[in-house]
């Protein structure tokens, strides 16, 4: 058997432990929140994350280096189009007829077939879902006639927004042509280009579709899958756009919404998809966690409401302002102290005698009242 002095060691020791139990699950908490929210600064090549409500940034890391957005670049597509929507220069209902330019576009499409009709709804589900490269050049040529013009809408747009390290060449992002140039842009400009989108169009109720029915008119269904692989993974996500070709890299401008919050992180040139999906959600845990704190309302208070016309504090009533209070009445004139008897229904006015009429009044000689009262009733 242990002696008590061993035994009480062995009691501190557990309690000690014990005690350290919490200290290192708090720790080992914290580390794994640490490591949720660790960024690798060479998974992209430009970076930012925003407060959609504010635009405030929340982080940056090269926020204004160049870089090839790719199939990015279908977010001003998609704003020139819902724009000529909402001015009743275009409808969704609109058929659009394929051009043989845009059927033998090359990269991701939805095999749009030369003189079919399509809606633009239709066009524009396979734009967002499946970044369909097909359905850029036809929605360009429907709205300008030309994919040159086209682009020309955009780079203005680009300029209004004040998009300024932001150049397109295309309204869909694939690599130039010999000859040609790449368009360029930066996730600042990027980010502020998601907000427009957020802010005054439908953008999510293309993006947050994670597979859509694709109807050509012969009767023809392509299947389309959303190629954002955050959709029905993190939690909240909702949107953008992916874009990728090798020399751009993988990019990623997403946003995401939790507890009526939301943030738009924009990541471009990440030398990896998987690289670029992880680092994207490192940054939407970074960019809740750095959200300002919402100020709790302040408490209303109620004051007791009194009856009609009273007062609060003392129920007294008090006439509404808008009236004018009447004046109180004067009060009578005070009645003198009545002599003992004074009241009796047999109260008589007696005539004074002669020589009572030559009486003075309280020493002084004045003219006496012609009459006085007898209290006993009997004349005097």
């Amino acid at each position: 058997m242990f002696s008590p002095s061993f035994r009480l060691l062995l009691m501190i020791a557990a309690c000690s432990i014990a005690g350290l139990v919490p200290v290192a699950e708090a720790a080992t908490k914290k580390s794994a929140q640490a490591a949720a929210t660790e960024i690798n600064h060479n998974a992209y090549r430009s970076a930012i994350v925003l407060d959609a409500a504010t635009g405030q940034v929340l982080f940056e890391d090269k926020a204004d280096v160049q870089n090839p957005p790719a199939s990015v670049t279908k977010l001003m597509t998609f704003l020139i189009i819902a724009e000529k929507i909402k001015h009743g220069e275009l409808a969704l209902d609109t058929s659009v007829t394929i051009t043989a330019e845009a059927a033998k576009i090359g990269g991701s499409q939805v095999w749009l077939v030369d003189k079919e009709k399509i809606t633009v709804e239709e066009l524009l589900y396979a734009l967002m879902v499946h970044s369909a490269n097909d359905a850029a050049v036809a929605l360009a040529i429907q709205v300008a006639g030309s994919k040159e013009a086209f682009v020309e809408l955009m780079n203005i747009r680009a300029r209004d927004l004040g998009l300024t390290h932001t150049v397109f060449y295309s309204p869909h992002g694939l690599p130039p042509s010999r000859g040609q140039e790449a368009d360029l842009s930066t996730a600042r400009d990027i980010g502020t280009l998601a907000l427009k989108l957020l802010t005054e169009t439908d953008v999510l109720r293309y993006t947050s579709t994670r597979q859509h029915d694709f109807h050509h008119q012969n009767g023809k269904v392509n299947k389309l899958t959303n190629h954002n692989h955050l959709l029905g993974v993190v939690p909240g996500c909702d949107g953008l756009k992916t874009g990728w070709y090798e020399k751009a890299g993988y990019s990623l401008a997403a946003t995401i919404q939790r507890n009526g919050r939301r943030i738009i992180t924009i990541i471009l040139g990440s030398p990896e998809r998987k690289l670029r999906d992880i680092t994207t959600t490192r940054l939407i845990e970074k960019g809740f966690a750095a959200l300002p704190a919402i100020p709790a309302p302040r408490p209303e208070v109620t004051l007791p409401q009194p009856a009609a016309g009273g007062n609060p504090a003392t129920g007294t009533p008090v006439p509404p302002v808008s009236q004018p209070v009447a004046a109180a009445p004067s009060p009578p004139p005070a009645t003198p102290p009545a002599r003992a008897g004074e009241g009796s229904s047999s109260l008589k006015l007696v005539p004074l005698t002669p020589e009572e009429q030559n009486q003075p009044l309280d020493g002084k000689t004045e003219s006496a009242p012609a009459v006085h009262v007898d209290l006993s009733g009997t004349k005097k």
